[in-house]
């Protein structure tokens, strides 16, 4: 038998191949044009650009994270990694968005110092490079989302982000390269730095929020628990729902435990049956694990008392009313 086995019930693997094919296609790219913008930074002495080439620095780190991940992603569990490696994805977009605050951060400071000492700059090298970058920016904007429409993937949505900034920090150098040679106005250039900035903070602390909800274990933002444990308690058989736990192991991979106490009178394999096909056809939920209990064997504390007392009090009025 192979060991393989133990989970046929539910692959924990994912073969996102659209996710892959874009991920390579936008790192090539990416790469490419990362040492054109450092070059172009460095000669025409622009912040707007070095900032824009800085961050694109840490789009093709965060790229290779997600290749990674997405490689990961499609090896088997075996008896150490019982769910698998899709986890990592999540921890590369943790790091992803991280590494975008850090960035966004670096880049205000140094736009503060721009400010209070202006420095000259190459504006036509500048424009043209950073014209150049808004074409390559908004291509990779445009096929990293139609990848993320088709396949839910968080490393994939983190780079959608970075690109999002990228093509958001090529139009603030295009608009700075203008206003600076109309107005001469050095320090736009700076500004415009710390706007760009601001962005890409933004989106990496959506990105980290996300990613750290997910490695907390905490309950998706999709999926409302008391609701859930009230259709539970509704499937016939089911007198009580308790202990249940609700989390994605990653985007799209949910797991479910619960304890429920069961009418007596009721095959436990039926119920157990009827809970799982409920999950599965009215929240996606596959990968459920749910343990049969009563009252009177299993010790439960006060908890486990009352529901006994109130079990009781509901015979004893059912007995009456009868």
């Amino acid at each position: 038998m192979s060991v393989e086995y133990d989970y046929h019930h539910l692959h924990h693997v994912k073969e996102q191949s659209k996710s892959r094919k874009t991920l390579w296609v936008t790192l090539i790219l990416t790469a490419f044009f990362t040492i054109v913008e450092i070059i172009g930074g460095v000669l025409s002495n622009s912040l707007a650009l070095l900032s824009d080439s800085a961050h694109m620095i840490s789009d093709v780190i965060a790229l290779g994270l997600s290749m990674v991940a997405l490689q990961l992603a499609t090896r088997q569990p075996n008896a150490r990694f019982t769910f698998g490696f899709l986890r990592f994805e999540i921890v590369a977009s943790f790091l992803n968005g991280l590494a975008l605050c850090i960035i966004a951060l670096g880049i205000c400071i140094e736009a503060v110092q721009r400010v209070l000492h202006p420095q000259p700059i190459q504006l036509g090298l500048m424009l043209g490079i950073a014209s150049i970058g808004f074409v390559v920016n908004l291509v990779l904007t445009l096929v990293l989302h139609n990848s993320v429409k088709e396949e839910d993937n968080l490393n994939v949505q983190s780079a959608l982000w970075h690109f999002f900034g990228d093509l958001l920090s090529s139009v603030g150098v295009i608009i700075s390269a203008i206003v600076i040679y109309y107005s001469g106005l050095l320090w736009f250039d700076p500004l415009i730095s710390i706007v760009i900035g601001g962005i890409i903070f933004t989106g990496g602390s959506k990105i980290i929020r996300e990613s750290f909800m997910i490695l907390m274990e905490s309950v998706p933002e999709k999926f409302n628990l008391d609701e859930i444990r009230s259709v539970i308690a509704k499937v016939e058989g089911v007198e009580d729902v308790h202990e249940m736990h609700l989390w994605a192991v990653s985007t799209d991979h949910y797991s479910l435990t619960a304890h429920v106490f069961i009418s007596p009178n009721i095959q436990p394999f039926c119920v157990i049956l009827a809970i799982n096909e409920t999950l599965k056809s009215k929240y996606g939920i596959e990968h459920a694990t749910i343990q049969i209990e009563h009252a009177d064997i299993n010790p439960h504390g006060e908890y486990g008392k009352d529901f006994l007392r109130q079990q009781k009090q509901l015979k004893q009025q059912n007995h009456t009313s009868a």
